[in-house]
C-alpha cells in the first residue's frame, strides 16, 4: 500500500477528532473564535513536530522564498474563508443542499489540481471519485430524498452557493499548500510539508488574529482564557494538517481528498459507539459507498 493512503486516513482521523472537539467550543467562542484557536494553538505544535522532523532527518530548515510566502499566505485565507463559508452554509434553512454542495470538493479538486498542476487521473480513478461523491452525498442530504433535479435546480439558492464556494476554496487550499511544498527545495518532502503547515498556520493565526483584535476583541481574549479546551483542538488540527499537507506532497490532491472522504465514516461511527445514536440505512448505503469508492481509488492508485 501507497505510504500517503495510511497518511491520508491519519488525516481524517484527527480532523474529525479536532471537529468534534470545536463543536464544544461553539458553546464558549464566536465562529471566528473557535476557528482562531485550531490556528493559534496549531502553530506552537507545528514548530514541534517541524523540530522533531529535522531532528529525526538530521537535515537543515528549508529556505523560504517569496512564491513559497505568498502560496502559504493564500492556502491559509482559502481555508479561512472556506470554513466560514461552510458554517454560513449550514446557517441557513436548506442546510441539506448546502452541505451536500459542499461535498463536490473533491471533484472540484480534481478539475483545479488538472489545470493548475497537470494531475492527470487514471478512469478507475475517477469512478472511484464519482462513487465516494455519491456516498458523501447520500450521507449529506440525510434520506431527504433530494433528487438530481432538485439539487440542479436549487444550485442558486444561497446555502447551495456558500456549500460551492466552500468546496471551491477546500479544493485551492490543498493545491496551494502542494505547490508551497514544491516551491521548497530539499531532499525530504515531509520535512518541507511540515514547514509549511507551520508557515501556513503562524500566517493564519496573525490574519484571523488582527481581524479579532479588530471586529471582535473579547473573542480574541476568549481564546487565550480557555486555553484548556483550546490547545486540544490546536494540537489535533496541526497533527492532521500534517497529514494531509504530507500526503498532498506525496501523491495527487484529488485523490488523497477522495480518501480522506472516511472522515464521514469516522464521524458516524463516532456518533454510533460513543454516542449511541442510531443509523439509519441511508447512512449504511452512504457508508458502503464512501468505503467503496476508496478501496477503487487504492486500486487505481496501484
Amino acid at each position: 500500500m501507497p505510504f500517503w493512503i495510511p497518511v491520508t486516513l491519519c488525516a481524517a482521523l484527527f480532523q474529525t477528532w479536532r471537529t468534534a472537539l470545536q463543536q464544544k467550543l461553539r458553546n464558549l467562542l464566536s465562529i471566528n473564535g473557535a476557528g482562531f484557536v485550531r490556528f493559534l494553538y496549531g502553530a506552537p505544535t507545528a514548530l514541534v513536530l517541524l523540530l522533531l522532523c529535522m531532528a529525526a532527518t538530521r537535515l537543515p530548515l528549508p529556505a523560504p522564498n517569496l512564491r513559497f510566502l505568498v502560496l502559504c499566505a493564500l492556502g491559509g485565507v482559502f481555508q479561512i474563508l472556506g470554513t466560514n463559508l461552510l458554517i454560513m452554509a449550514f446557517g441557513f434553512r436548506n442546510f441539506a443542499v448546502g452541505t451536500a454542495y459542499s461535498k463536490t470538493e473533491t471533484a472540484q479538486t480534481a478539475i483545479i489540481a488538472w489545470i493548475v498542476l497537470d494531475e492527470v487521473l487514471r478512469p478507475l480513478a475517477w469512478l472511484g471519485i464519482l462513487i465516494g461523491l455519491v456516498g458523501v452525498l447520500t450521507l449529506s442530504l440525510g434520506g431527504r430524498g433530494l433528487r438530481l433535479r432538485e439539487l440542479a435546480a436549487a444550485i442558486w439558492q444561497t446555502a447551495a452557493l456558500c456549500g460551492l464556494s466552500a468546496g471551491l476554496l477546500f479544493a485551492a487550499t490543498g493545491v496551494a499548500s502542494k505547490m508551497a511544498n514544491q516551491a521548497l527545495s530539499g531532499p525530504s518532502i515531509v520535512l518541507r510539508a511540515i514547514f509549511v503547515l507551520f508557515v501556513t498556520n503562524t500566517l493564519q493565526t496573525l490574519i484571523q488574529g488582527s481581524w479579532l483584535a479588530w471586529r471582535e476583541p473579547r473573542e480574541l481574549r476568549k481564546a487565550f482564557t480557555t486555553w484548556r479546551s483550546s490547545c486540544w483542538a490546536g494540537t489535533l488540527s496541526a497533527c492532521g494538517s500534517a497529514c494531509w499537507f504530507t500526503a498532498f506532497a506525496l501523491a495527487p490532491v484529488a485523490l488523497v481528498r477522495a480518501v480522506g472522504q472516511v472522515e464521514v465514516v469516522f464521524t458516524l461511527l463516532f456518533s454510533r459507539f460513543y454516542l449511541k445514536e442510531t443509523l439509519r440505512r441511508t447512512d449504511v448505503a452512504g457508508l458502503l459507498l464512501v468505503v467503496a469508492g476508496v478501496m477503487v481509488i487504492v486500486l487505481a492508485g496501484r
